[in-house]
């Protein structure tokens, strides 16, 4: 199966367990491996043949300006859905990773798979 891949979309938004944590937006770092078949779209060389990924990129970042979840985990599973909506996805790989919830980290997050 050939995949695209969305690497580092910074989003922006309110996510967390506590009022403190959700009071304003934080940065999300989302990656998303999109596992399709992409031989129809290399002979045609149509977008009307592919998984636009600038769509699903955009799609992604107004899910994390409205996100009403709490956990990491459950919005790498909103993710997951709003990708495996698409009707060339047959399966997604979901990493969602706050950049500053724990002191001296990089990043702290779940991945998950999903598929159809």
């Amino acid at each position: 199966m050939d995949k695209i891949i969305i690497r580092d979309l910074l989003t922006r938004g309110p996510i967390g367990i506590s009022d403190e944590e959700r009071a304003k937006p934080q940065d999300i770092l989302v990656n998303v491996v999109l596992y399709t078949d992409t031989h129809k779209a290399a002979e045609t060389d149509s977008i009307e043949e592919c998984v636009n990924y600038s769509t699903i990129a955009g799609q992604i970042m107004s899910a994390a300006g409205e996100n009403k979840r709490k956990t990491v985990e459950a919005f790498a599973g909103d993710i997951a859905d709003l990708c495996l909506k698409h009707p060339l996805v047959r399966k997604v790989s979901v990493r969602v990773e706050k950049t500053s919830a724990v002191r001296f980290t990089k990043a702290v997050g779940v991945e998950i798979e999903r598929e159809k």
